[in-house]
């Protein structure tokens, strides 16, 4: 009847043994129409949906989250300072990524930040309690130990970017090594000969990639890369403003340099301007993420575009499908998804 509206028989919101109540069944079935069971009737499941429309029956999604065992929760994990996510724009990408795909689900979704050892051992006291259904882990370093818990404790996880070629995790990664070969392919069409390298942190695998992908495209155009022409970052401003201050100490005579990303390519920028070295003429510029930076440097940054955004979308699909598979590790084995997503080079006037 449509007097009873929305509130149950104590004036309240309406329980599950009162739905049973009005569809005449009992307070399990309600439980299985309620949760997608196929084990129920046709017309069973009618009278129940009925029962819950004519009550105004709201699930407790806590409770049926319990109740299985589940949190409807995730946690996107960054091993890095609070400094670094809020500096570069490949984190927000990321963040934005991840949170329009989880916004089509129930899910949510924590942030938590494990750069020292302190925090990660609060992240292992927490992910212990099982207080999420699945993690996300961006920027995490070759030595890093929670994947390995996640491992132990069997929490489904993906992972941004593999560790090594062997990554036991399901991960999403763009093409670390065809950007960096279109990056030094483009600037040697340009006539650059003298080719420099400012790479990423290379405790990441695809910093090394992208090192790989640079030594390579020279090599393939008859070129030896010179060592010396190659000078560690780590992906901020301030490290590849140091590493082109270093470079141009060592090889004065350079005309481009392919930066590890569009961050670490600002700094070299202004290495490069504090050398007296204009941009492009005497020296081409080339950075990697393609984010707002590259738009807004002067002159404008050709730059290597890695869909960071759909990485983070995949992201959520691959750990979605994991926390969906509630197999013990043992019986799905070792093997795991790995996505790779193309790059693409974006022409500006920097090169």
């Amino acid at each position: 009847m449509a007097s009873h509206g929305a509130r149950g028989r104590s004036g309240g919101r309406p329980t599950l043994e009162e739905v049973a109540a009005r569809a005449g069944v009992g307070r399990g079935t309600v439980s299985r129409v309620i949760n997608g069971s196929p084990r129920v009737s046709d017309a069973t499941r009618a009278a129940v949906e009925a029962a819950v429309a004519e009550l105004g029956y709201v699930p407790n999604t806590a409770a049926r989250a319990l109740a299985a065992n589940r949190t409807d929760a995730i946690a996107l994990v960054v091993p890095e300072p609070e400094t670094r996510f809020f500096a570069e724009p490949y984190f927000s990408d990321m963040l934005k990524g991840v949170g329009a795909e989880l916004s089509e689900t129930e899910m949510q979704l924590l942030l938590i930040f494990a750069g020292s050892d302190r925090r990660r051992q609060r992240l292992a006291q927490y992910l212990a309690a099982h207080r999420v259904d699945g993690v996300l882990l961006v920027s995490v370093h070759a030595d890093d130990p929670l994947p390995d818990l996640l491992a132990q404790l069997e929490i489904p996880a993906v992972i941004s970017g593999p560790r090594s070629a062997g990554e036991t995790l399901a991960s999403v990664d763009s093409d670390n090594y065809g950007g960096a070969r279109s990056a030094v392919e483009h600037l040697l069409a340009r006539g650059r000969g003298r080719i420099a390298h400012i790479t990423g942190r290379l405790d990441v695998y695809g910093a090394q990639r992208r090192v790989d992908g640079y030594r390579d495209a020279l090599r393939d155009a008859g070129h030896d890369a010179d060592e010396l022409l190659i000078e560690s970052g780590d992906f901020t401003e301030e490290g590849g403003r140091r590493a082109m201050a270093e470079l141009l100490r060592r090889r004065p005579e350079l005309d481009a340099v392919f930066a590890g990303s569009d961050v670490t390519a600002a700094g070299a920028r202004q290495a490069l301007r504090e050398a007296g070295r204009r941009i492009p003429e005497d020296v081409a510029l080339v950075g990697y993420d393609d984010s707002a930076i590259a738009r807004h440097l002067d002159p404008p940054l050709t730059s290597v575009r890695q869909p960071i955004e759909e990485m983070g979308r995949a992201m959520i699909d691959l750990l979605l499908a994991e926390i969906a598979d509630r197999r013990p590790a043992a019986s799905r084995g070792l093997e795991r998804q790995h996505v790779v997503l193309a790059t693409e080079l974006v022409e500006r006037s920097s090169s």
